[in-house]
Formats: structure tokens, C-alpha cells, sequence
């Protein structure tokens, strides 16, 4: 029906037709799916949430006289960082932190900061303390360094995260008598409730699930600024059971994403501390789903109730790598505040934010409408369902955070 240069076109020219991920449902149900893609565009998609496997490298400059960081000892408020790069190249994973925190010695820890924080705090435009030693070579002869750099000041910084955006994931409960603490959540015993982290009908890989649209390449929203997905997210796997409508039951694709954190802002990288669990950055990402024919409308204007997925503990079947599901229930349900596993009304809480991931698609439509974003081609696709590709993970490793 029509290519992403045609979109692109329209955009430049302020004709092009933007609906949200939430007003694409209506105008589907109202018009059909045939009649809304001969209308529309772009559909916006975000989520909003704790995502672990993130982080940022930068490169701080050359002191004087030169230090070589790699193969150092490198800490930005003490947390430390990874310096297996070259001289000035480090990377803060979200979820590091400082040696001295207690972490579950006094259990359940609190985790107070982290490298997430951290990240947080440079979006917000804070200094932070860097800390470095170093064996010293005759071109770098510094052995010790300790400074304040920001964002303004240092070369570069790139927020690169390995598995952002998880296609569907896991309800968790607790079927132990005793309260337990893990990346979902606090969970209560005797599944006294039940914990979700997903936008459902707003996700980006829920809206495309066969992976006909977003790609390598595919330019986002990522974190209040510009993106990309750089690659799949480790532990993509498409091979999970899906329903007729092609939505995984299961967590399924994930996308490796990159951007310039210089870009980004404080809101949309929160720094989280889980209680008795550990620090994880909350990532705003907004994807556009350029609307080419009438399958982008068909799987865009999914709704919650057509998406399903699965109850599983977290207090033996998980940990201990023992498949299997208690119950299958849809956002429909876990978003009415109660499902019902094993006989038993349970509350429902999501650790992903569903208002913040509408405020995105709204953000990202205006970005598009007012000429500020143009969609990209994607330079290959992501390994798919359809596609014949095989994904084999290792049998004791089932999808994790």
C-alpha cells in the first residue's frame, strides 16, 4: 500500500496520518482493519519499565599526564565500572554495585544505588565522582586519577542495552509460605499476588510479532532521545507457542538497543531499587510501526484481552529451572486488578507503567506530526518465526531478567 519513503514524504510535507497504539484499537473496531491502514500512517507503540540487562559506556578524555583505564580499577560514586576497552573507554552496567554495599547480608537488602542511578543522575545533568588506579606504562604514566565528569564534558556516552523490550513475559507468583524478593517484585506466600511487567497493547513487539517491521536499524525513542535497535536482545527466542493471532504465550523477541545518552533525559531513565533483589534501570522506548499494507493495522489493533501469557513461581519452579505454568491469562485480566491461579482470586500489580508508556506514544506521534522524526529502513531483519529460524537456548536456562 505504501513504503517507508512515501511515510517519510508525507511527514516532511506534514500530511502523514500518526494514531497511538491505544487509538489505532478504536479506529480498527470502528472502521475495519482495511479502511484504517488506508488512513493511517505511523502507529506509535512504548513501554516503560525495569529492564536489567542495560547500561552505558563512555569515554571520559585524556587527563594530563595520561592514564590507561583499561585493565585498571575504574569507579564512578564508587560503583564500578567494566575497563576491558582501551584507555579511556568504560562501561556501567545498570545493575553494578559499589563493594561496599551490604547487598543481602542484611536480608532483605535495600540496594539503596547503583549504576542505574548513576545513569539517572548524568541524564539529569549531575557530575559524578570518578576514581581510578592503573599500572602505568611509558605512554600512560598515571597510576591515579580522581575527577568529576558529566555529560557536557566528556567525549562520549552511549546508552547501550543487550535486552531492552521484552516481547510478552512472565506473571510471577510466590507458592511458598514464606515472602520472597526477587527482579518481579515482593511476592507474597501462598500466591497472595501476582506480579506482571509489560504495557500489553502498547508494547512494540507485541504490535509487530512476527517481526515484519521493527528491525536492525529501526530508529526509536530511547530514553527521551533518539535510538536504535542495534541488534536482537540476548535471549531473543520467536520459537515460543503463539496464538492464531501470532501473539508468543510466552516471552519470546527482545531487542538489543543503542543511543546517545547526551540526548536522553532523566524521566525516561529512572534509576530502581527492588527490594532484596538488586538495582535495574526503568527505560522509556517508543517504536513507530509504519503502517505498509493492511497486516500492520490487523496486528497493531490487538488488545489486551488477545494477548496472553503465563503464571509461574518464582518461589521453586523458576529458580530451580522446572518448566511448567500454574495458569494463562491475558492482560484483559491482569490489568483488572485479579486473576484467579489454582481456584484462588489473586491481586494483580504491574511493575511497568502504563500511563508513562501512553505519555511515550503521544510523544513520539507529536515527534512524527511536527517533522521532528523520520522513520528508518531497517538493514536486516530480526530472526523470526516465520523466517525458518531456530532458536536453541540451553536447557537450564529458561528466559530470565
Amino acid at each position: 500500500m505504501r513504503t517507508i519513503k512515501e511515510i517519510n514524504e508525507k511527514i516532511k510535507k506534514g500530511d502523514v496520518v500518526v494514531v497511538t497504539a491505544e487509538e489505532v484499537i478504536e479506529l480498527a473496531a470502528k472502521k475495519g482493519t482495511k479502511r484504517a491502514a488506508e488512513e493511517v500512517d505511523v502507529v506509535t507503540t512504548a513501554t516503560f519499565g525495569p529492564m536489567c540487562s542495560s547500561g552505558a559506556w563512555f569515554n571520559v578524555g585524556h587527563s594530563k599526564p595520561r592514564i590507561k583505564l583499561g585493565g585498571g580499577v575504574c569507579k564512578l560514586n564508587d560503583v564500578p565500572c567494566y575497563t576491558g576497552f582501551a584507555a579511556v573507554d568504560i562501561y556501567l552496567g545498570a545493575t553494578a554495585l559499589s563493594d561496599d554495599d551490604p547487598r543481602n547480608k542484611i536480608y532483605p537488602g535495600e540496594f539503596k544505588y547503583g549504576g542505574a542511578h548513576i545513569i539517572q543522575e548524568l541524564a539529569a545533568g549531575k557530575s559524578v565522582r570518578l576514581e581510578a588506579t592503573a599500572h602505568g606504562t611509558d605512554c600512560y604514566p598515571r597510576k591515579k586519577l580522581a575527577t568529576v565528569i558529566n555529560l557536557k564534558d566528556i567525549n562520549e556516552a552511549v546508552l547501550f542495552n543487550i535486552r531492552n523490550c521484552y516481547q510478552n513475559y512472565n506473571v510471577a507468583v510466590n507458592t511458598s509460605d514464606k515472602m520472597i524478593y526477587t527482579y518481579m517484585g515482593a511476592l507474597k506466600p501462598n500466591i497472595g499476588n501476582a506480579n506482571y511487567c509489560s504495557a500489553g497493547q502498547l508494547s512494540p513487539l507485541l504490535k509487530d510479532p512476527y517481526y515484519k517491521v521493527i528491525g536492525i536499524g529501526t530508529k526509536i525513542f530511547l530514553g527521551g532521545g533518539i535510538g536504535f535497535v542495534a541488534w536482537h536482545g540476548t535471549q531473543h527466542n520467536p520459537s515460543v507457542p503463539r496464538k492464531d493471532n501470532g501473539v508468543p504465550q510466552a516471552p519470546a523477541g527482545t531487542l538489543a538497543l543503542i543511543g546517545d545518552l547526551k540526548q536522553m533525559k532523566a524521566k525516561w531513565l529512572v534509576g530502581e531499587s527492588m527490594y532484596g533483589y538488586g538495582v535495574t534501570l526503568s527505560v522509556g522506548i517508543g517504536v513507530p510501526i509504519p503502517v505498509l499494507g493492511e497486516e500492520q493495522i490487523k496486528y497493531a489493533a490487538i488488545k489486551d484481552e488477545e494477548i496472553y501469557t503465563q503464571v509461574i513461581d518464582y518461589a521453586h519452579d523458576y529458580p530451580q529451572c522446572i518448566a511448567g505454568s500454574l495458569a494463562e491469562v491475558n492482560y484483559g485480566q491482569l490489568k483488572s486488578g485479579k486473576i484467579i491461579v489454582r481456584g484462588k482470586e489473586v491481586p494483580t500489580g504491574n511493575l511497568s507503567s502504563y500511563s508513562k508508556a501512553v505519555e511515550i506514544t503521544e510523544e513520539l506521534k507529536s515527534w512524527i506530526k511536527k517533522g521532528d522524526f523520520l522513520l528508518s529502513e531497517s538493514v536486516a531483519s530480526l530472526p523470526g518465526a516465520e523466517s525458518g529460524y531456530s532458536f536453541k537456548p540451553l536447557k537450564e536456562s529458561p528466559s530470565i531478567s
